[in-house]
């Protein structure tokens, strides 16, 4: 059994699968240790719920797919604290995280799981005051627009597209992303080329290798592409790859603690390169692979074991040594596309995807995470 007695741990971040995945494991494995989990707002946001959720009201996800923390730690040895990190002091040995409130939360071991920043509907504000009015303003907009422009062919803007056409069959929704295919080259061929067919079906636009370099305000615009095509739309919404919520760990322990891409890098271990007390986890380590819930969930795993061989002194830490890549892209309720990256690459249709995801979005499994039933 580990020990680590009286330890302190502190956790920066608390999504569902990464950072309240971490601190619900280290909470259970260390009884004797102090956990606790830092997030901005007093819930965990399930992430993938989030383009059915600011579509339409058309469904509960304000009531269970913003998850609180009142169920999450294993034992007694767990606190949750809401606030917004400012700085941390790394010492040698441990150090002390200061939030922007003024409170300081000294560690023994830090796990940084500080996510990403998006934009349009899915940036879900800090403020747990103005969520709620966020969400019912993004309802507002689709359900007045007719034509919409999504910006971005990834699998967030495809679960837009899909959403939308779920509600509003007669809408007008194109997609302008800037690759050849849908998606990206991590995923096949033939799966992007499934995707592309099953919005054409649902008479979703898409226009390829191409850009929308200036998102318009929420409202009426003629938008121009790079290409030089011109396109009406009552609303564009950005739908592109977020970027990783770092400067913090950049102001704190300087500019070289990320690569060029404001990703915080890490060894193999997932423990900061100059940091042997710091690990991190989630989208915004430097790690090469997509970023994906299912990803951070693995990342969770290694960290707390990792965590535990480190504060009982261990060398013997565990490898992160990824997974085959797969997704699960919903297409509305009740249909959608996935990619499994076993035998070569396997794909699977509607009937896998709307059992698997697309009708409950997996908010189910992210309670569970969660320590909800």
């Amino acid at each position: 059994m580990p020990t680590a007695s009286k330890k302190t741990i502190v956790v920066v971040g608390g999504g569902s699968g990464s950072g309240a995945t971490a601190a619900r494991t280290l909470s259970e494995k260390l009884p004797s240790a102090q956990i606790t989990l830092i997030n901005p707002l007093p819930y965990a946001v399930s992430r993938p719920t989030i383009p059915r959720m600011t579509v339409s009201d058309d469904n509960d996800l304000i009531e269970t797919a913003l998850i609180p923390y009142d169920k999450l730690f294993k034992n007694s040895n767990g606190t949750f604290v809401q606030g917004v990190v400012d700085r941390i002091e790394a010492n040698q040995k441990g150090g002390v995280v200061f939030l922007a409130d003024g409170k300081q939360l000294p560690y023994d071991a830090l796990v940084l799981s500080p996510g990403s920043l998006w934009e349009g509907p899915m940036d879900i504000p800090d403020d747990s005051t103005a969520v709620k009015e966020f969400i019912a303003t993004s309802r507002a907009n689709f359900k007045k627009a007719q034509k919409i422009v999504l910006v971005g062919g990834g699998a967030v803007g495809i679960e837009y597209a899909g959403e939308i056409k779920d509600i509003w069959p007669s809408k007008e929704v194109t997609i302008v992303h800037s690759d050849k295919a849908l998606t990206n080259s991590a995923y096949s061929a033939k799966f992007r080329k499934n995707l592309e067919g099953s919005l054409r079906k649902r008479g979703v636009k898409i226009i390829l290798e191409d850009f929308v370099d200036e998102i318009p305000p929420p409202g009426p615009a003629t938008i121009k592409t790079r290409k030089g095509t011109v396109i009406e739309a009552d609303l564009v919404i950005p739908t592109r790859g977020p970027r990783p919520r770092t400067e913090f760990v950049a102001k704190s322990l300087g500019a070289d603690t990320l690569d060029e891409h404001q990703q915080i890098k890490v060894k193999p271990t997932l423990q900061l390169i100059n940091h042997p007390d710091i690990f991190a986890m989630g989208d915004a380590t430097n790690i090469v692979e997509q970023k994906q819930v299912m990803k951070a969930n693995a990342h969770a795993a290694i960290v707390a074991a990792n965590v535990i061989a480190y504060l009982n002194g261990s060398s013997a830490l565990k490898p992160y040594k990824g997974s085959p890549e797969m997704i699960l892209i919903s297409i509305g309720k009740n249909a959608g596309q996935g990619f499994m990256g076993f035998f070569g690459g396997i794909t699977v249709g509607d009937w896998f995807v709307k059992t698997i995801k697309s009708k409950t979005l997996m908010v189910p499994m992210s309670r569970g995470y969660m320590g909800y039933k």
